[in-house]
Formats: C-alpha cells, sequence, structure tokens
C-alpha cells in the first residue's frame, strides 16, 4: 500500500482547562438533558459538567478538561486528545529561534 506523509501546516492550538473567559468563547458548557452533570466522562472519568462542547464541521464533540483545541486550515475548531496532540505536533520557533508555543 502507498505510503503519505501529512504537510508541515503551523496550526493554532491552545489547551483547554475550563470555562474562563477566553476558553468559553471556543467551547461551552457541556449540557445534555439525555447525560447528567455528575456523571463520570468515559474517555476521562471527571465529572460531565467539568466538560466543554464544541461544533466541528463533523458535528459536536465533547471537550475534555485538557484536550487541545485546534484551529484548522480553513479556521475550523475541532478538538484533539493530550497524547495524540503530543504524537502529532512540535512548538514552532519563529525566525529568530524563540519558542512562539511558550
Amino acid at each position: 500500500m502507498p505510503k503519505f506523509r501529512k504537510k508541515p501546516v503551523v496550526i493554532e492550538a491552545m489547551q483547554w482547562h475550563g470555562h474562563d473567559e477566553i476558553e468559553c468563547k471556543i467551547a461551552r458548557y457541556f449540557r445534555r438533558p439525555d447525560i447528567r452533570g455528575d456523571e463520570s466522562c468515559r474517555h476521562c472519568t471527571w465529572y460531565m459538567h467539568s466538560h466543554g462542547w464544541i461544533d466541528t464541521l463533523e458535528g459536536g464533540h465533547i471537550v475534555c478538561p485538557g484536550d487541545w483545541i485546534i484551529t484548522g486550515v480553513k479556521g475550523e475548531r475541532y478538538p484533539c486528545k493530550p497524547d495524540i496532540f503530543v504524537l502529532t505536533y512540535e512548538p514552532v520557533e519563529d525566525e529568530g529561534g524563540v519558542d512562539v508555543a511558550a
């Protein structure tokens, strides 16, 4: 089977930790009538009331505390689990050698 390499594209991303002013503009509070807020998440085991919800091109997704929210090449946003993010992305240095992700 042929193999392909992902094109190197610089993306914007932020790690989501909850509902502060900036993060609420990106992910809203998670609320669904069929899932109680005191239930544990099947992905991270935190209570659901500490989660966010983000609308993506593929539909809505739960955002767990610690997930990264990536802004794609067309301005779309989507969540990414921390372990996948670390395996897929690395910080970008500006032209002066300074880590712009820090």
